[in-house]
């Protein structure tokens, strides 16, 4: 796992040990920020199941203004500090806490959201569905969940505008369903 591109091109990131964790691959992490590179820079970004952080760091790299960083796992969090030890003078928040609680003490709202949660779990689509309710995601902000599936559920406050595949990686892509 490594920095594609910003002022951290290059990085190498300290990974997961063992089969039991599922970082997002570069191609994947290439192919997704190609698809949102113009919404990046300037952006407050929270990163829900931040794993080692790849996305988030990522997003930091490219001029991102904020990241918050969260996890269950205590094991993901060791990773991220090691990771994140390396980004002098960036702007972030890291907490340990399930989604749910995560996303029920957010105060602020977020110009992008990723949702990647293991994948063996349906953690994402509650994630979703937690977004939507508490209009988490700025307007024109983009929520983008990735699993082993397309989506085929609904998230009520969102609208799906776009989905990808890469493997066996589905990328689905969200706004904010017209609050009119």
């Amino acid at each position: 796992m490594r920095i594609i591109s910003g002022k951290y091109r290059g990085m190498k990131l300290s990974e997961f040990q063992g089969s039991d964790i599922r970082p997002t691959a570069d191609r994947v992490k290439e192919s997704l920020f190609n698809i949102i590179s113009s919404e990046v820079s300037g952006a407050s970004v929270l990163d829900l199941f931040c794993g080692s952080g790849g996305l988030g760091l990522e997003c930091l790299s490219r001029g991102a203004l904020f990241v918050h960083f969260n996890d269950i796992s205590a094991d993901s969090l060791c990773v991220l500090r090691k990771n994140i030890s390396r980004f002098n003078g960036e702007n972030f928040r890291v907490t340990n806490l399930d989604y749910r609680a995560c996303l029920e003490r957010l105060t602020e709202k977020f110009s992008l959201i990723f949702v990647d949660p293991p994948y063996r779990t349906e953690a994402g689509a509650g994630a979703l569905e937690l977004i939507g309710a508490k209009e988490i995601l700025k307007e024109n902000g983009i929520a983008v969940y990735e699993r082993d599936r397309a989506f085929t559920g609904e998230a009520k406050g969102l609208e799906l505008f776009d989905e990808r595949k890469y493997g066996i990686t589905y990328l689905s892509f969200f706004r904010a369903a017209n609050r009119a």
